[in-house]
């Protein structure tokens, strides 16, 4: 695709059924947010949509066990959310929410289309209904006994014990966890959207997506594994968008219906707000001139990627996704993220006491771009420390400081360039188009590199030059190494801005300037004269050790005060084999291998079935890790493999290795690499 006319950009719809974490906007949020700041330094129309979703049972769980009003709980999370996105500097051009009306009308147009072309299909099918309550209850509304683990208190969805996927209408002993009343099973009918009569379309929209990321594309083909299978589009649940059509009281929208919606609907309160009512269909009515492109964490590459794609071809009108850069997860000092035991960084308490620079910078370091990614406090004061102060700050206050000092605060006028003078200019010249590839192939992380390189570069040139001797020896020298430097933090204000915006702004105020443009980058920006402040105040402030433990304890405070978990099991103890000579394990050939497709086993509750990459030949490996991973979690993954295991059969099935994995507990943890590495790569 040539360059569009304009980039329509949104970010998963957050629930507003509580506060979000530093995982979540790493996920979705920053990322684009880097996107659409360098699309509109380049002069590119974007318009950047979200908002937050606030139907399904998500909302109403929490509703019922605070003792509130769904649209209370709605009302209270949206604007936490709302502020501490604001706070962090992510810059949406509208940030809606599902609950309004217009929201209402646009998601209800689009059911009315799709039922009245004969898209959708109605089925009848048993649901748990409440007889004290007198109405049907969603999957999270029945609490019983496992029927996989035995544990007495699993929802209707999934056992929080076990990890296993669950049907409610086979829990042992179910309960409504509204009532406490004995559901019963009874009949109801429901609407269905027919993904699986979409599945040739969709092989071949997935097939002419380019530059998709490796995991993406992997988790979309593992679905194609088998037939995809229809789903519901609407539900029984007195919280939701109303069904629009006669005899449908008690029926809503299914949230996952509605809420891809909800980014038509933002971009329609967009336009409306605009006082260009009409201007939204421009965005989402072209498909030949409109780049949509959907920021998301992995755990929503199905609806991004496949459901909501077949729903807009559907339709027949709206735009379809033209990329969908899903990232990986972020772990959390070597841990999952989890809000049940409070193991978080809550977005807008950090920000309460952390600078969104840090913040920002940070994250961009460790997105999970292709892999999970961990954040670490110590970690983090160690690179805010090390890179932002005594790389890029330490350069930019050398620079102004000594021009100030000696040059009246103002750009000398240079003498004739010398190589090194020239190697150096030439580098930040070239920078704004190195690092727009970089963002634009969505390898965020690669162009924050990519300016620290050039500070690096630049403060290793001002200690080579040592203007602090040529101002006495050489004073036009030093004018000509200072000028050469001022240039060098004039582009470097430039390429700062999408990912700290903040910065680059207190940049600027010290160059003197209201703004500099990115397409000049490769020119001198700042000309001979021009007058900088005289005495420049610290671009970033230094963490502190102190900080770093306030942190961590607060870390520690939280999961301790969070509900008790389940007991830990005792150190098995590890078994003694015998020693095997250094020849004996040089027989034995470990080699990385890509995951490109997972699926389970039938009939064989414990064996994924899993098609690997091999240094580019395909290899077929079983192996007992069903109950503690989803298949689509694992496509796109470096794992380690023996590769020179006998083949053997298991279920009738070919398996040509074996995958490495630690055993903790009752957990079972895949071995993989810390970074990326090619697969077929020697292991030793």
């Amino acid at each position: 695709m040539m360059t569009p006319a304009r980039y329509l950009v949104t970010s998963a719809l957050p629930y507003a059924n509580g506060p979000i974490h530093i995982g979540h906007v790493a996920g979705a949020y920053l990322p684009a947010d880097i996107y659409v700041r360098y699309l509109r330094a380049r002069g590119r129309e974007v318009l950047y949509i979200c908002g937050t979703d606030e139907y399904g049972t998500a909302i109403t769980e929490t509703a019922r066990r605070q003792g509130r009003a769904p649209l209370e709980v709605a009302d209270e999370y949206h604007a936490v959310i709302r502020d501490g996105f604001a706070a962090l500097g992510i810059s949406f051009d509208n940030f809606s929410r599902t609950s309004r009306p217009v929201h209402t009308a646009i998601a209800q147009e689009f059911f009315t289309r799709l039922h009245d072309s004969g898209a959708l299909r109605q089925a009848t099918s048993l649901q748990l209904y409440d007889p004290e309550l007198q109405r049907f209850l969603a999957d999270r509304q029945v609490r019983g006994t496992c029927y996989h683990c035995g544990h007495t208190d699993a929802a209707g969805d999934q056992c929080e014990k076990c990890g296993k996927d669950i049907d409610p209408l086979q829990l042992k002993e179910p309960r409504s966890a509204l009532s406490g009343a004995t559901p019963e099973p009874r009949e109801t009918k429901h609407w269905y959207f027919p993904l699986g009569e979409w599945q040739p379309w969709l092989r071949d929209y997935i097939a002419t997506r380019k530059g998709w990321r490796p995991h993406v594309l992997g988790f979309c083909e593992s679905w194609f594994q088998e037939e995809l299978r229809d789903r519901a589009v609407t539900r029984d649940l007195d919280w939701g968008i109303p069904v629009p059509l006669p005899d449908h009281e008690g029926k809503v929208l299914y949230v996952w219906f509605d809420a891809p919606i909800g980014y038509i609907s933002s971009t329609v309160e967009w336009a409306e707000q605009q006082g260009r009512p009409d201007a939204w269909k421009e965005w989402w009515l072209d498909r030949e001139g409109t780049k949509l492109v959907h920021f998301i964490g992995k755990d929503n590459i199905f609806f991004h990627a496949l459901l909501f794609p077949a729903m807009c071809e559907a339709h027949g009108a709206y735009v379809i996704a033209e990329d969908v850069p899903a990232n990986e997860f972020l772990n959390l000092e070597g841990g999952k993220f989890s809000t049940s035991r409070n193991h978080a960084v809550w977005l807008h308490e950090v920000l309460a006491r952390w600078s969104a620079d840090d913040l920002r910078y940070y994250l961009t370091t460790i997105l999970p771009e292709n892999s999970d990614g961990d954040w670490k406090w110590a970690d983090l004061r160690e690179r805010v420390n090390g890179e932002l102060n005594d790389n890029l700050g330490n350069f930019v206050q050398r620079t102004i400081k000594f021009i100030g000092q000696y040059f009246e605060a103002q750009v000398p006028t240079p003498g004739e360039f010398t190589e090194d003078d020239r190697a150096l200019l030439a580098a930040a010249g070239a920078v704004g188009e190195q690092i727009g590839g970089l963002i634009e192939a969505y390898e965020f992380k690669r162009a924050l590199r990519t300016v620290l390189e050039l500070s690096g570069a630049a403060n290793a040139y001002f200690q080579h030059q040592a203007p602090w001797k040529l101002r006495r020896e050489d004073p036009p020298r030093a004018a000509t190494v200072l000028h050469v430097c001022a240039q060098v933090c004039a582009a470097l204000s430039v390429v700062l801005g999408p990912f700290l915006p903040a910065a680059q702004r207190r940049l600027w105020d010290l160059l003197q300037v209201e703004s500099l443009a990115w397409d000049a980058a490769g020119e001198p920006l700042l000309a001979a004269g021009h007058g900088l402040v005289a005495e420049p105040t610290a671009l970033f402030a230094k963490v502190t050790e102190e900080q770093i433990e306030a942190e961590s304890a607060r870390l520690s405070t939280k999961t301790e005060d969070a509900p008790a978990a389940a007991a830990e099991p005792e150190e098995e103890p590890i078994p003694e084999l015998p020693l095997v000579t250094y020849d004996q394990f040089r027989a034995t050939q470990l080699l990385t291998a890509t995951v490109t497709a997972a699926e389970r086993v039938p009939k064989a509750d414990r064996l994924l079935k899993l098609q690997l990459d091999v240094g580019g030949k395909p290899r077929q490996i079983l192996a007992g890790v069903a109950q503690y991973y989803e298949p689509e979690a694992l496509v796109g993954q470096t794992i380690i493999i023996v590769a020179n295991l006998e083949p053997r059969k298991l279920r009738g099935e070919v398996s040509e290795g074996m995958l490495l994995a630690a055993t903790d507990g009752d957990d079972v943890v895949l071995l993989t690499t810390m970074r990326p590495v090619r697969s077929g790569r020697q292991v030793s």
